[in-house]
């Protein structure tokens, strides 16, 4: 194993290629954040809270745009493929580093499963006699040779993935207002829809429950500040798309979910896995508007499994840097693609989908839940990491410091106040509990194969 504090190049046979260009970083940016979770997952929370699920997204949006403007603050100053699991080893120590980049693959990895199984659930519906397997196997085929050819093929494929997503976005927003201010052809205005039985219905703390909940949709905006290392200017590639992803998310899930609580009553807001926003274009009188949300529905899912197989390759490679992975998964193809990271990675997403008909109660179950409360994990570190980080090239070199945090440290501090405090309400919160604590083991078993590993490599100096 390599020294723990010490950053290597790779050698240049194993050195990835700078292709991604500006317009597939917005796109990633975007991308990672916009899936199903949103499409279908917002009337569950909808449902949950009531109108004011408004007041939970703005929230949850809230932390995430202050996480991303420390993470930007960070990579502009010193872009890095490891990016978060850099930063944290450099300003926390060796066990941050190797925690953080270990979380993070294993959540896309079973996030590559999950929508996996949620893409052939999609498919199924159109064709009801091949088995949910089969479609699910064959969408991992698909994303891994789209990710084994070059990093270009993975931008241009989800550069288009989320043009569909963003798309249908936009156009959600510009009919969703002309309707709700009368100006829709038969629509009659339906702004008063959301104080419909008060707009705290049902009561503060769902506000709450709602944060648990929505803050999952928005983790995937980070990915931008790995793959910004595959571009060709990393450091102005990440200050515009952190800047750029804060008011698109804002606008994309407050807006949406605002108009959604004014179109339909919300009460009759679908969230058993029918996508509301259906619903909203079926009262809107657009034609086949089921089909068409989940045609989207499943380039939402794809895409996310595009990321998913792209983003765990390379925290794999930049991990290997510090001898936490082996060095074989550092290995490039003549394109330089990490294929070996990626079949390594995709191998164990093979795994959890042939679980999730297998076992789904039990063994994919806890592969799913034992990293729900990553995210917050993640960003909680990340929070620590900009402020240790900050104060050290305030300093050193302040030149550097080219994106600034807000406020800093104030805004740091509240951000990871405001982590601690939604983790909290996960073990208060029964729909969440479990999900709170398999992802404790997950991080306590990290951190004992940390130890175990620094204590080997020090008996074998000794």
């Amino acid at each position: 194993m390599k020294d723990t504090q010490q950053t290597a190049a790779p050698p240049a046979g194993e050195r990835l290629r700078r292709e991604l260009r500006p317009r597939h970083l917005r796109m990633i940016a975007l991308g990672g954040i916009i899936g199903a979770s949103l499409f279908v997952g917002s009337g569950a929370v909808i449902h949950t809270v009531g109108p004011a699920a408004v007041l939970s997204y703005v929230i949850g949006g809230l932390m995430v745009v202050f996480v991303m403007r420390m993470l930007g603050e960070m990579a502009a100053a010193q872009p890095t493929l490891g990016s978060f699991m850099e930063y944290a080893r450099a300003s926390l120590g060796g066990w941050a580093g190797f925690t953080t980049g270990w979380l993070y693959w294993y959540y896309w990895v079973g996030i590559v499963a999950f929508e996996a199984v949620v893409g052939a659930q999609i498919l199924q519906k159109w064709m009801p006699a091949v088995p949910q397997w089969t479609f699910a196997l064959i969408l991992m085929v698909v994303l891994t040779a789209t990710n084994l050819v070059s990093v270009r093929s993975f931008g241009e494929a989800e550069y288009w993935l989320a043009s569909v997503k963003v798309a249908c976005i936009t156009v959600f927003l510009l009919v969703g207002t002309l309707y709700v201010i009368g100006l829709w052809p038969d629509s009659t205005g339906s702004v008063a829809h959301i104080a419909q039985d008060g707009f705290l219905a049902e009561g503060g703390f769902a506000v709450v429950h709602g944060v648990v909940i929505v803050v999952f949709s928005y983790f995937g905006a980070e990915i931008v500040t790995i793959a910004a290392s595959e571009s060709k200017e990393p450091a102005k590639a990440i200050a515009t798309a952190t800047v750029t992803v804060i008011w698109r998310v804002l606008l994309f899930f407050v807006g949406s979910v605002t108009l959604l609580v004014m179109i339909t009553p919300w009460r009759e807001i679908p969230y058993d896995g029918t996508s509301p926003f259906a619903a909203a274009f079926d009262r809107f009188g657009i034609p086949a508007a089921e089909t068409i949300m989940n045609i989207v529905v499943l380039t939402a899912v794809v895409s996310v499994l595009n990321s998913g197989l792209y983003i765990a390759s390379r925290m794999l490679f930049a991990m290997r840097e510090h001898g936490w992975a082996p060095d074989w998964v550092g290995d490039t193809s003549r394109r330089g693609v990490p294929w070996k990271g990626i079949l390594l990675s995709t191998a164990l997403g093979y795994i959890a989908v042939i679980m999730s008909f297998v076992s789904p109660d039990r063994i994919f179950y806890f592969i799913i839940n034992s990293a729900g409360a990553v995210a917050l994990f993640l960003y909680g570190i990340i929070a620590l990491s900009q402020i240790r980080m900050r104060s050290r090239l305030e300093r050193e070199s302040p030149g550097q410091l080219k994106l600034k945090m807000w406020l800093h440290p104030w805004l740091s501090w509240a951000t990871f106040v405001c982590v601690t405090l939604v983790l909290i309400s996960m073990a208060i919160v029964e729909d969440t509990r479990s999900q709170l604590w398999l992802s404790l083991i997950s991080l306590a078993a990290f951190l004992a194969v940390y130890a175990t590993v620094t204590w080997r490599q020090k008996r074998s100096l000794a």
